[in-house]
């Protein structure tokens, strides 16, 4: 850069060129902060790179049977496909499971997670996913659910479940079929097989599904019953993502939700209703006005339990195309997929017996739904 000399000036000249410059400066400053963008998402393109949302769940890149380069971006919410090259044989193993998990999956471990719990005290497993699916790929949009007889944190289990949500081209389970099965109040084909170091008990969805809550243990049950696992061996790990064989770009798992409930005996009955540490310590009573395109919900939450809840959070999962615009008595976040509703500073205790109401204004697409579930401080709550 060259320099120039300064001319002398007067006073008032000197004054004015100093205003135009700062006017320079006030205009290049604003320049720069509307081109700035807001604060990225995470991309992930090393072949096994991690990342962690919500404070809860880890997004992996997982690319594994490809060379070619594939990258995903982690969301407050979930993660999308943004670059799948290349492309695989579609009779043999995909290219990659680009997922987000709750869990021990490889020595990584999600945040704050209770996995590996044993089946046995498992009361519930409340899990939602809402995906975005795209053309011009071959792929699956498959949940996965790892069952192994230790708690292991590291390398493959003995036992995995598949659901598959979607299925594009011609690609099929691992195995052959062997009938169909109602889990979940879903029919599904079911799928059983191993791939050389491990089960694979799949159950495959005759459409696509797009978006669905339902209880993992649901499918632990199934797979107990069939034989390829037992009661005293442990779940270590959900995931959701997809399988692609071609392309794949777009793909997205828009939200997800996963939590483990645990407190039985290992080895022993149920916990007792009445019990510290029962499940239905809560009550939600949740009740809409709906119209066309948008909808507003009033959430009473009761503390059914015997000691004060102080700080609350609700947390539960909006069906797929639903979005909260705004909120009242109440903080809700994010605005899709799994949210958590905290109390504000005048609403932040519950006393035993008692009870207090929020709620909110969204818009929705499609079916109108309500969630399936609710967990105060992650504990199940009862619906009303």
């Amino acid at each position: 850069m060259r320099t120039l000399r300064p001319q002398a000036r007067t006073p008032r000249g000197l004054l004015g060129a100093l205003g135009a410059a700062l006017a320079i400066f006030t205009l290049l400053a604003s320049l720069v902060t509307a081109a700035a963008p807001a604060q990225a998402d995470t991309t992930l393109c090393e072949p096994f790179g991690t990342t962690t949302i919500q404070g809860r769940y880890v997004v992996q890149n997982n690319r594994w049977g490809s060379s070619a380069t594939q990258c995903v971006t982690a969301t407050d919410t979930g993660f999308r496909v943004t670059q799948a090259d290349g492309s695989v044989p579609t009779n043999g193993a995909p290219k990659s499971y680009p997922s987000v998990f709750n869990g021990c999956h490889y020595t990584t471990c999600s945040p704050g997670t209770n996995l590996p719990a044993r089946l046995d005290t498992v009361s519930r497993a409340p899990s939602g996913i809402s995906y975005g699916f795209v053309d011009g790929a071959v792929y699956n949009a498959s949940y996965d659910i790892w069952l192994d007889p230790t708690a292991r944190t590291d390398g493959v289990n003995r036992t995995e479940i598949m659901i598959w949500f979607n299925r594009v081209g011609p690609i099929q389970p691992i195995g052959s079929p062997v009938g169909t099965a109602t889990v979940g109040g879903r029919s599904w084909e079911v799928w059983s097989g191993g791939n050389g170091s491990n089960d694979v008990l799949s159950f495959v969805a005759p459409s696509a599904i797009t978006g669905w809550s339902f209880d993992v243990m649901d499918f632990v049950r199934a797979t107990v019953a069939r034989g390829l696992a037992e009661d005293d061996w442990y779940l270590t790990s959900v995931q959701a993502g997809f399988e692609p064989w071609q392309n794949g770009a777009g793909l997205a798992v828009n939200s997800f939700s996963s939590t483990v409930e645990t407190g039985g005996t290992p080895g022993g009955p149920d916990p007792d209703p009445g019990d510290p540490g029962d499940a239905s310590a809560c009550a939600v009573s949740y009740g809409t006005n709906v119209w066309q395109d948008g909808f507003t919900a009033d959430v009473t939450l009761t503390n059914t339990g015997t000691a004060p809840v102080d700080g609350w959070r609700l947390a539960f999962t909006l069906p797929s195309g639903q979005r909260i615009t705004n909120a009242w008595n109440a903080s809700v976040t994010p605005s899709t997929g799994a949210v958590t509703a905290t109390g504000a500073s005048h609403n932040a205790r519950i006393a035993p017996g008692g009870s207090l109401s929020f709620g909110f204004q969204g818009t929705y697409g499609g079916a109108f739904a309500e969630p399936a579930g609710f967990r105060l401080n992650d504990t199940a709550c009862t619906t009303a």
